[in-house]
């Protein structure tokens, strides 16, 4: 029961620092398990999800980048490169 108390917590920490609703990130979450990353279609498809549940534009040249380096594989894994690529 402690657990469960735990990630209500957590997840409420997460939409007020976001402003994002944690149903819907769980939603996307949930559709991209399956989703072929080696496709550049899905790929920008993700992108703009991601961009429009965030609330963010994301300039053509950025989406470009992020799917070029989603594609060759190399996107950073650690939390302060993504941050800083997000940029």
């Amino acid at each position: 029961m402690q657990n469960k108390n735990n990630n209500n917590n957590m997840f409420g920490n997460i939409e007020k620092k976001t402003g994002v609703n944690m149903n819907d990130i769980l939603k996307l979450a949930n559709s991209l398990s399956n989703a072929n990353f080696k496709d550049e279609n899905t790929v920008r498809r993700v992108i703009q999800q991601v961009a429009q549940l965030a609330g963010k534009r994301v300039p053509k040249e950025k989406e470009d980048m992020l799917v070029k380096s989603i594609l060759s594989n190399n996107m950073p894994m650690d939390l302060n490169s993504l941050t800083k690529m997000m940029k």
